[in-house]
Parts: C-alpha cells; sequence; structure tokens
C-alpha cells in the first residue's frame, strides 16, 4: 500500500481550522479495536491537541500529538452540520 504524501505541517493546518468545532474521533488501539466518539476540538499546541469528550465518563486519553495522525491511529472527523 502506497501512502499519501502528507506532512506534519499539512495535518497541523488541517487540525487548526477545526479548532473549537464538534468533531468525531477514531482511535485505532490495535489488534483490531477502534474506539469512535463524538468530542470537541478543545486547543492546539504545537506538538500536540486535545478533544474534550462529550461523555464526562469517557477514561480514555485526550492529549494526541499530531504523529498520530500521520501514522494512522487517530483519525479526526468533521462532524456534519
Amino acid at each position: 500500500m502506497i501512502k499519501a504524501n502528507i506532512s506534519i505541517n499539512s495535518i497541523k493546518d488541517a487540525v487548526s481550522k477545526l479548532h473549537g468545532k464538534d468533531v468525531i474521533v477514531k482511535l485505532n488501539l490495535g489488534r483490531n479495536k477502534f474506539v469512535t466518539f463524538p468530542a470537541t476540538l478543545s486547543e492546539v499546541y504545537p506538538s500536540l491537541f486535545t478533544v474534550s469528550p462529550y461523555d464526562k465518563n469517557f477514561l480514555g486519553k485526550t492529549a494526541y500529538s499530531y504523529s498520530e495522525i500521520l501514522c494512522g491511529r487517530v483519525k479526526i472527523l468533521a462532524k456534519a452540520e
């Protein structure tokens, strides 16, 4: 499988456009385990970004690095309005 030429800078730009908006986060936990949850992209920093899940009982990690998107561990989808 050939991956598209995506850089960290293009991922940072795409994530910064979603700042403060509702998103759907899909996590690849390995061994065919996936977690999908709705959230708000709350903060954007130079090396990572944070999301606030709607479910207050969510115990998962809510800060992700841009390299996790590049590697395919995290997917951020804009929620259709």
